[in-house]
């Protein structure tokens, strides 16, 4: 029996994927395997909502299901290609990793903390692919610092004699650490220089320097991958500069990811 999540068929439209999926289903016959084709989906990545829909996908009388998103090596594709759902998915993982070790928060704040980075922070496991809006990075910093008002405590308030949840500021106040925007700004800018530095038959690379061919449809294009390197170079004051040749430089460039882990922003 051959699972859906053990095949991965790309193809140009939905009907070449569909005759990709007819000669894998004779090619799997051949050598004794059925394919599962209740447990077989398939989506259709596109601006045009309505593309393939007049297509149905089927082989030997069976149909296989269409799907809006589904989960492929552990991450959430979408057929909007958006990283909403992605992150969603990831902060929800993060919630229910924090409340699994909340009787553990009985212990010291050090404590606590590493507890926090070494088992809460994991979660954003595959975020040097993100490509990060000020709002999905605004809901990262509202994860981040619920966990820590956990960790911290509340706060007594000297001039009403009573207990609070501490503000924003008494966070990075007490919290010395990168917050969780900077560890995957860090993260990704680590990656893109082994990404760089690849071969450039690599697919990675091909991803990362191709030019799409077509027109851009009308309204603002969304926030490339790359657009946030940019952004990252210039908010350690190196914006401006050709980041592919810098990238060349490993020395140069890992001091960069240094800077930009350290990079402390309230």
């Amino acid at each position: 029996m051959v699972c859906a999540d053990e095949v991965n068929v790309l193809g140009e439209s939905v009907r070449t994927i569909q005759e990709k999926a007819k000669a894998f289903v004779v090619a799997s016959k051949e050598i004794g395997l059925e394919v599962n084709a209740d447990k077989t989906k398939y989506m259709v990545t596109s601006r045009d909502q309505t593309a393939g829909r007049s297509h149905s996908m089927k082989t030997d009388n069976s149909s296989f299901e269409r799907v809006e998103e589904f989960k492929y090596l552990g991450t959430t594709l979408t057929n909007q290609n958006s990283i909403q759902e992605e992150i969603k998915s990831r902060l929800k993982s993060g919630n229910a990793c924090c409340y699994s070790v909340q009787n553990v928060f009985l212990l010291s704040k050090n404590l606590k903390i590493e507890i926090h980075r070494t088992i809460i922070l994991p979660v954003l496991y595959g975020c040097e692919t993100w490509s990060l809006t000020l709002r999905e990075e605004r809901r990262l910093r509202v994860f981040e610092n619920r966990v820590l008002r956990r960790i911290f405590g509340p706060k007594r308030d000297e001039v009403k004699g009573e207990w609070r949840k501490l503000y924003n500021e008494d966070i990075n106040d007490q919290y010395s650490s990168p917050n969780i925007v900077w560890v995957i700004k860090s993260i990704r800018m680590r990656w893109t220089g082994h990404v760089a530095r690849m071969r450039e038959g690599r697919g990675v690379c091909r991803v990362l320097v191709g030019i799409a061919e077509g027109k851009r449809p009308l309204g603002r294009p969304r926030r490339r991958w790359k657009d946030n390197i940019k952004m990252d170079l210039l908010e350690v004051k190196s914006g401006g500069m050709d980041w592919m040749r810098l990238v060349q430089g490993t020395d140069r460039w890992r001091a960069l990811v240094k800077a930009v882990m350290n990079f402390w922003v309230p």
